[in-house]
Protein backbone atom coordinates (compact mmCIF):
# COMPACT_ATOMS: atom_id res chain seq x y z
CA UNK A 1 0.00 0.00 0.00
CA UNK A 2 3.04 2.25 -0.28
CA UNK A 3 3.58 2.70 3.45
CA UNK A 4 7.16 2.32 4.66
CA UNK A 5 7.60 -0.50 7.16
CA UNK A 6 9.71 1.51 9.59
CA UNK A 7 6.97 3.73 11.08
CA UNK A 8 4.81 0.64 11.56
CA UNK A 9 7.30 -1.66 13.31
CA UNK A 10 8.90 0.92 15.58
CA UNK A 11 5.76 1.04 17.68
CA UNK A 12 6.17 -2.61 18.60
CA UNK A 13 9.82 -1.95 19.44
CA UNK A 14 8.92 0.97 21.68
CA UNK A 15 6.61 -1.32 23.65
CA UNK A 16 8.66 -4.54 23.54
CA UNK A 17 11.95 -3.18 24.89
CA UNK A 18 10.44 -1.77 28.11
CA UNK A 19 8.42 -4.98 28.52
CA UNK A 20 11.60 -7.06 28.20
CA UNK A 21 13.32 -4.76 30.70
CA UNK A 22 10.41 -5.09 33.13
CA UNK A 23 10.21 -8.87 32.71
CA UNK A 24 13.95 -9.20 33.33
CA UNK A 25 13.87 -7.02 36.44
CA UNK A 26 10.80 -8.75 37.87
CA UNK A 27 12.30 -12.17 37.15
CA UNK A 28 15.53 -11.13 38.85
CA UNK A 29 14.02 -9.64 42.00
CA UNK A 30 10.61 -11.26 42.56
CA UNK A 31 11.29 -14.99 42.97
CA UNK A 32 7.64 -15.73 43.65
CA UNK A 33 6.69 -14.69 40.11
CA UNK A 34 9.44 -16.55 38.29
CA UNK A 35 7.26 -19.56 37.54
CA UNK A 36 4.59 -17.33 36.02
CA UNK A 37 6.73 -14.98 33.96
CA UNK A 38 9.67 -17.18 32.98
CA UNK A 39 8.18 -18.14 29.64
CA UNK A 40 7.18 -14.51 28.95
CA UNK A 41 10.72 -13.36 29.75
CA UNK A 42 12.18 -15.98 27.39
CA UNK A 43 9.74 -15.09 24.61
CA UNK A 44 10.47 -11.37 24.98
CA UNK A 45 14.23 -12.04 25.16
CA UNK A 46 14.05 -13.72 21.76
CA UNK A 47 11.44 -11.58 19.99
CA UNK A 48 12.47 -8.12 21.20
CA UNK A 49 16.00 -8.00 19.71
CA UNK A 50 14.54 -9.35 16.45
CA UNK A 51 11.97 -6.58 16.49
CA UNK A 52 14.65 -3.96 17.06
CA UNK A 53 16.64 -5.48 14.19
CA UNK A 54 13.62 -5.32 11.87
CA UNK A 55 13.04 -1.70 12.91
CA UNK A 56 16.68 -0.88 12.19
CA UNK A 57 16.69 -2.60 8.79
CA UNK A 58 13.38 -1.00 7.84
CA UNK A 59 14.78 2.39 8.87
CA UNK A 60 17.85 1.84 6.73
CA UNK A 61 15.63 0.95 3.77
CA UNK A 62 13.42 3.98 4.43
CA UNK A 63 16.49 6.25 4.47
CA UNK A 64 17.72 4.75 1.18
CA UNK A 65 14.28 5.31 -0.36
CA UNK A 66 14.25 8.94 0.75
CA UNK A 67 17.78 9.44 -0.55
CA UNK A 68 17.04 7.72 -3.87
CA UNK A 69 14.02 9.97 -4.46
CA UNK A 70 15.94 13.01 -3.17
CA UNK A 71 13.19 13.84 -0.68
CA UNK A 72 15.25 15.45 2.09
CA UNK A 73 17.82 18.15 2.63
CA UNK A 74 21.37 17.50 3.85
CA UNK A 75 20.34 18.86 7.26
CA UNK A 76 17.54 16.29 7.52
CA UNK A 77 19.91 13.51 6.43
CA UNK A 78 22.31 14.53 9.21
CA UNK A 79 19.45 14.15 11.71
CA UNK A 80 18.41 10.85 10.14
CA UNK A 81 21.97 9.56 10.41
CA UNK A 82 22.14 10.56 14.10
CA UNK A 83 18.82 8.76 14.65
CA UNK A 84 20.18 5.77 12.75
CA UNK A 85 23.30 5.63 14.95
CA UNK A 86 21.10 5.67 18.05
CA UNK A 87 19.05 2.83 16.54
CA UNK A 88 22.20 0.78 16.03
CA UNK A 89 23.23 1.39 19.63
CA UNK A 90 19.74 0.44 20.79
CA UNK A 91 20.02 -2.82 18.87
CA UNK A 92 23.31 -3.75 20.56
CA UNK A 93 22.06 -2.96 24.08
CA UNK A 94 18.81 -4.83 23.46
CA UNK A 95 20.66 -7.90 22.23
CA UNK A 96 22.73 -7.76 25.42
CA UNK A 97 19.57 -7.46 27.51
CA UNK A 98 17.98 -10.38 25.69
CA UNK A 99 21.03 -12.56 26.31
CA UNK A 100 21.15 -11.51 29.98
CA UNK A 101 17.47 -12.35 30.50
CA UNK A 102 17.89 -15.72 28.78
CA UNK A 103 20.89 -16.52 30.97
CA UNK A 104 19.00 -15.37 34.07
CA UNK A 105 16.16 -17.78 33.29
CA UNK A 106 18.31 -20.67 32.09
CA UNK A 107 20.81 -20.43 34.95
CA UNK A 108 18.25 -19.84 37.71
CA UNK A 109 19.53 -22.76 39.80
CA UNK A 110 23.17 -21.67 39.87
CA UNK A 111 25.12 -20.36 42.84
CA UNK A 112 23.80 -17.26 44.57
CA UNK A 113 26.76 -15.18 43.35
CA UNK A 114 25.96 -16.06 39.72
CA UNK A 115 22.30 -15.17 40.25
CA UNK A 116 23.19 -11.83 41.84
CA UNK A 117 25.67 -10.97 39.11
CA UNK A 118 23.17 -11.81 36.36
CA UNK A 119 20.48 -9.83 38.15
CA UNK A 120 22.70 -6.75 38.38
CA UNK A 121 23.76 -7.08 34.74
CA UNK A 122 20.11 -7.46 33.71
CA UNK A 123 19.07 -4.31 35.57
CA UNK A 124 21.92 -2.28 34.10
CA UNK A 125 21.21 -3.50 30.57
CA UNK A 126 17.47 -2.94 31.07
CA UNK A 127 17.99 0.68 32.10
CA UNK A 128 20.42 1.38 29.27
CA UNK A 129 18.18 -0.31 26.68
CA UNK A 130 15.11 1.64 27.74
CA UNK A 131 17.13 4.87 27.75
CA UNK A 132 18.34 4.24 24.19
CA UNK A 133 14.85 3.35 22.97
CA UNK A 134 13.70 6.67 24.39
CA UNK A 135 16.59 8.61 22.83
CA UNK A 136 16.18 6.92 19.47
CA UNK A 137 12.43 7.46 19.41
CA UNK A 138 12.78 11.06 20.50
CA UNK A 139 15.32 11.75 17.75
CA UNK A 140 13.04 10.14 15.17
CA UNK A 141 9.98 12.02 16.40
CA UNK A 142 11.85 15.32 16.23
CA UNK A 143 12.75 14.64 12.60
CA UNK A 144 9.14 13.95 11.69
CA UNK A 145 7.40 16.54 13.82
CA UNK A 146 9.91 19.42 14.01
CA UNK A 147 8.29 21.21 11.09
CA UNK A 148 4.94 21.49 12.89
Amino acid sequence: MGLPLHPLVIHFTVVAVPLLALAGIVYAFVPGLRGRIGWIAVLLAIVTPLTVLVSKLAGDAFRARIQHKNLASPEIFAKIDAHRALGTTTLYWTIGLGVAVLLLVLLRNQARAVSIALSVVTVVLALISVWYVYRTGDAGAKIVWSQY
